[in-house]
């Protein structure tokens, strides 16, 4: 009964494929088999030293760093970011996050990882918005890596969006913005996963994981992202 009434719904209302807009059949959830077979991935987790690794080396202190697949504007695969953040689509991030955390799981990224720490918005961007897209991310990869999401960092400061800014401009609009929580000492010398939608500059990455260093120094600190800005670093 329910396989006929998806059947139904799916003829009335077609879901759609977000990067090439053909309707999904019933087998495929909010992006096409053909789409995910052809997303840009980094496979930056089966690289030493990988490229988001040497963003933050020399600034703070990274375990691991990995992300998904390669952004860049105006992009088929662009279209997988613009849903999550700007067309109410949170469980797409959720979904598409998982997938990435099974494809990663057996290189053993997820080793050691005491908790899984989403970037958070401030109070006035997550109310405009209705949710914290890095959340739904975190919510994904927790499913396959079975660590808690907790919110170890605050925003406590609104800032202006990063799009439009260059790297010098991205570092002062974050300055401040992010403090970690009470809740964080309990992790004091464990392993946090420090997770958001996409790393430009690192600048927003960075603000967090120095926010954590500075209340809890001897916290361990990985990062993964659903996606990397391509060419931005």
């Amino acid at each position: 009964m329910i396989k006929i009434l998806q059947y139904i719904a799916d003829l009335l209302f077609p879901r759609l494929c977000p990067v090439c807009g053909r309707a999904l059949n019933a087998g495929e959830k909010y992006v096409c088999a053909l789409c995910m077979a052809e997303l840009p991935r980094t496979g930056y987790h089966k690289i030493e030293f990988n490229a988001m690794e040497q963003l933050f080396a020399g600034k703070v202190p990274v375990e691991r760093a990995t992300g998904y697949f390669f952004y860049e504007r105006g992009s088929r695969h662009a279209a997988i970011l613009h849903s999550l953040k700007y067309r109410n689509q949170p469980y797409l991030g959720k979904w598409i996050a998982s997938q990435f955390a099974k494809e990663i799981a057996g290189s053993g990224f997820f080793e050691g990882i005491s908790a899984i720490v989403p970037v958070p918005l401030h109070r006035s961007k997550l109310a405009a918005r209705g949710y914290n897209q890095s959340e739904y991310i975190a919510r994904g990869i927790a499913e396959v890596a079975g660590c808690p999401v907790l919110p170890l960092v605050k925003a406590v400061k609104g800032h202006e969006t990063q799009t439009s800014k260059g790297q010098h401009e991205r570092l002062l609009n974050t300055v401040g913005v992010f403090k970690a929580s009470a809740e964080a000492k309990r992790f004091a010398g464990s392993h946090i996963l420090l997770v958001d939608d996409v790393v430009t500059t690192g600048a927003t990455l960075l603000a967090c994981a120095e926010a954590m260093k500075s209340s809890v120094p001897d916290i361990k600190i990985s990062i993964a992202t659903l996606a990397v800005a391509r060419n931005a670093f």
